[in-house]
């Protein structure tokens, strides 16, 4: 099975709210709840793909960040790597250039949210940082 390889922005607002973002209905795992995030393509350093990926959903330059978790999850129909990073630091105010619905929630509002199964672990270290 081929492994997607996903580079996942965990953003902090500064006071203690993470943004999520909704997926299109129509999409593998669609109407979940996701941090955003995308592909990183072949010889694509993962901080670049972050990066990239984050300017192309939401319109925002990430200035800092540090990487959170790595987790491997295999579903059914393909297996994804997902490298987490915490953005701690970005320009400009964040917009659903896709489409799709952003929130602001606290950590221990994400509970109340339906997110793939491969994210749990996500949730799990992001309530278990002090700061992100």
């Amino acid at each position: 099975m081929d492994v997607v390889h996903v580079a996942v922005a965990v953003i902090d607002d500064g006071d203690g709210q993470i943004l999520i973002a909704r997926r299109p209905d129509h999409v593998h795992q669609g109407g979940l709840w996701e941090f955003p995030g995308g592909k990183v393509e072949p010889g694509e350093a993962v901080f670049d793909a972050l990066k990239r990926e984050v300017w192309e959903e939401l319109a925002i330059r990430v200035e800092a960040a540090e990487p959170l978790i790595e987790i491997r999850h295999d579903y059914p129909d393909k297996c994804v790597l997902l490298d987490v990073w915490c953005v701690n630091r970005f320009t400009g105010v964040p917009s659903g250039n896709e489409g799709q619905p952003l929130c602001w929630v606290s950590k221990k509002q994400l509970a109340n949210y339906a997110f793939p199964e491969a994210n749990q672990p996500i949730i799990e270290a992001v309530v278990a940082k002090i700061s992100c």
